[in-house]
Order: structure tokens, then C-alpha cells, then sequence
């Protein structure tokens, strides 16, 4: 047996046989050596059958993430390398270049990296580094991602709450290639936006919705939109693309109005547009009490539910902004709503706003229902990578 392992529980090594990544510290019965955070342990059941390789943590619940389960592979960095070298070409196949220059490049899990992510903005690397093991690594895998994807500029944006979890700091800043510029202008699906990878939302924009973004320009032809936490106007400007008549932008943050705004102009759109700086809850209820209609509503609210315990308060906030917009449809509108809490399944979430369509009185149908991109893929083994529901519904 190697100097570091953990051994778990009897019958505890079902999820395990079932490949999920991740390993709870209530199956573990011993923990042998002293593992350091991150670092790379053998992984025993209960008879003491080798069933993988894991990155320890042991601040978090979850106690140790899989690298592999081939008890007989090496964690090592030719190992890092195979699988960030198969993300970035998965990648390079799903998209055009001259139509798209942004996109998530490793997804964590679903790629076989727990606790990486990485996403491109033309020539620049954002990475995030949530789990023990990703920071134990990281020096690597800032190198051989490098060279896999031949893109020297890297900049992290690890400054999410999780890692608080893993017993991390926040970390942000340049990590090769200098410093970037305020803003960089990329091009998704022939749309250009300007993106700020330094302070922006989440490592700068909201690529998880491109498909969805496309889609809007076949909904919104001739329609009045309405986007709520519109952000720097992502589904604004498909709208504008797809022909809407007029469309009004709702957030809370002026700084991502005004870039909205430039968007706009950056694309030479001329849709008549608002800009509303506001609280999406109040906005919806002074339309309301107005008695204002729209043909087409969007809600791509933040996540409300990060984690399982904050379901019940997140359902709340989910039903009344839907109900909200249910009421300022006219007859024959569309809602496009969506939630990316992981703590909210999307059968609750389909319940959630069904029971919002029928406290607004309203007859509502699902015409689609969608997810996150390709570029973000869900493994079979690992269906909380899914986190991303998405409902088009139709009033009669």
C-alpha cells in the first residue's frame, strides 16, 4: 500500500463503482499518512481494492475528488497534459473562429479535471481554481495548458466563495503575458462584445448562454422585449440582431448598462432601446402596476441557490419574478426563463414556475427546454455538472 490513501467505509464504495468524482468525508474510515491539501491519494475500499486516484481535501465535505479511476494510472504531469490537450481540441472542433473567439475550454469535471476551469477570450487563458487539487497543481497546469492551447496570456479569476470551502484564499491577477486591457472585444456567433475579464461576472462573461443568446434572434423578430438582468445586454443584442421592435435592458449594475449601451453601438445596432438601472423585482411590479405588456420577457436572474440548503428561500425569488412576468405578457408572449442555482433541479424549477403561472392565472405551455453549451458538457457520471435550466413557455 502507498504511504497515503484513504480507505472507506464498508458499502461505501458504491458511488465510486458508479465513476462520480466526488468522494464525501463521512465514507472515509481511515485516512493512512499525513496527505498534505490537494495532494494525490490511493484511493481503498473497505476489502482493500485499489479503486483509484483522488485529490485529498481535507477542510472540505467533499474530502477527495477523483483524478482517475484506473487504479493502475499515474496522477502525474503527463496525465495533466493528456487530458487538458483533449478539452482543447474538443474545443477547437465544436467552434468557428471567425464567428466565435470565445468559449469555456476545460469544464472541471466534466473533463476530468475537478476544480479547473478555464475559459478563452481571443488570445487570453481565464482560470479558476476551485478544489485543493486544481491549487495543487496549479503551477503545472498553468504551463501545460499553455502549451496545449498555444495561448501564452493567462489571467485568473479564483475569487469565488467556493474556495473558502477548500480552505483557499481568493486569488486574482496576471499569471503570464502581462496585464490585460480593460476590456476585450470578442465575437460570438458574429456578435461583438466587449468583456472585461478583471472584474466582470464570473471570468467575464456569461458563456454558458451562447446557444441560448443564437437562439433569441429566431424568438424576438417584431417582438417588444423585455431582458431582465440583462448584464451588458448578452440577450439584448441577439433580440436587436433577431429584428425586435423595441427592447428594454434591466439590471442593477450601471457600469454593465453603459456597456450594454456600447455593445450596442459597437455592433451598429439601431433597435429602439431603454437601459433600465434598477432592482429586476421592483422594475417588474412598477410595470405591472403601470399595466405595461411585452411580447417577450427574459429572466436570467443570478444564482439564487448556490447550494441545496438555500433551495427554499431560492424557489421563493424564482416564483415571484416569474409570476411577475407571466402577469406583463400580452396574450400569445413568450417567457424565456432560467435558472443556473445547482442547488435547483430542473423538475423543481419546472414546478417552481408552473406554480408561478398559475398563481398569475395564466395557461402557460413549453415549447423548448434548454441547457448550458456544448462547451460545457455534462458527464453521464457527474449530473451535477448540469446546472444551467432553461424553459421557453408560450401564454394562450
Amino acid at each position: 500500500m502507498p504511504e497515503k490513501a484513504l480507505v472507506l467505509k464498508a458499502g461505501r464504495e458504491k458511488s465510486v463503482l458508479l465513476r462520480h468524482p466526488w468522494l464525501f468525508s463521512g465514507a472515509i474510515a481511515q485516512v493512512i499518512g499525513e496527505p498534505a491539501s490537494g495532494e494525490t491519494v490511493s484511493v481503498y475500499s473497505s476489502r482493500m481494492e485499489k479503486l483509484g486516484s483522488a485529490a485529498f481535501s481535507p477542510q472540505s465535505s467533499i474530502a477527495a475528488r477523483f483524478w482517475t479511476f484506473d487504479p493502475d494510472e499515474k496522477v502525474d504531469e503527463s496525465f495533466l497534459y493528456r487530458k487538458l490537450q483533449s478539452a482543447w481540441q474538443a474545443r477547437r472542433e465544436l467552434h468557428d473562429d471567425t464567428q466565435t473567439t470565445a468559449y469555456r475550454v476545460l469544464h472541471s469535471e466534466s473533463d476530468g479535471l475537478p476544480g479547473l476551469v478555464a475559459d478563452r477570450y481571443n488570445e487570453w487563458l481565464v482560470l479558476q481554481f476551485t478544489s485543493a487539487g486544481a491549487e495543487y497543481w496549479r503551477e503545472p497546469l498553468i504551463r501545460l495548458l499553455q502549451q496545449a492551447s498555444g495561448i501564452s496570456h493567462v489571467y485568473e479569476r479564483s475569487d469565488v466563495e467556493v474556495r473558502s470551502l477548500e480552505g483557499l484564499p481568493e486569488r486574482t491577477g496576471s499569471l503570464a503575458g502581462g496585464e490585460p486591457p480593460q476590456y476585450l472585444t470578442i465575437l460570438e456567433n458574429g456578435i461583438r462584445y466587449q468583456v472585461d475579464i478583471q472584474h466582470g461576472h464570473k471570468t467575464g462573461f456569461y458563456l454558458d448562454q451562447r446557444n441560448n443568446r443564437a437562439h433569441m434572434r429566431v424568438l424576438a423578430k417584431d417582438k417588444r422585449v423585455l431582458n431582465c438582468f440583462c448584464y451588458t445586454g448578452g440577450f439584448s443584442l441577439s433580440a436587436a440582431v433577431g429584428g425586435a421592435r423595441e427592447i428594454i435592458s434591466v439590471d442593477s449594475s450601471l457600469d454593465a448598462l453603459e456597456l450594454g449601451k456600447e455593445n450596442m453601438h459597437l455592433n451598429g445596432l439601431k433597435t429602439p432601446s431603454e437601459w433600465v438601472e434598477g432592482d429586476v423585482f421592483q422594475v417588474l411590479r412598477k410595470y405591472r402596476d403601470q399595466a405595461r405588456t411585452f411580447d417577450l420577457i427574459v429572466l436570467d436572474p443570478p444564482k439564487f441557490a448556490p447550494t441545496a440548503a438555500q433551495v427554499e428561500r431560492a424557489a421563493r425569488g424564482y416564483k415571484d419574478i416569474n409570476l411577475l412576468a407571466f402577469k406583463l405578457l400580452a396574450p400569445g408572449g413568450l417567457l424565456t426563463t432560467y435558472s443556473c442555482s445547482g442547488g435547483v433541479s430542473a423538475d423543481l424549477f419546472r414546478k417552481i414556475v408552473a406554480g408561478a403561472a398559475l398563481d398569475a392565472g395564466v395557461n402557460a405551455v413549453v415549447l423548448e427546454r434548454l441547457s448550458q453549451g456544448e462547451d460545457h458538457p455534462v458527464a453521464l457520471t457527474f449530473p451535477e455538472g448540469e446546472y444551467l435550466k432553461g424553459l421557453v413557455l408560450r401564454i394562450n
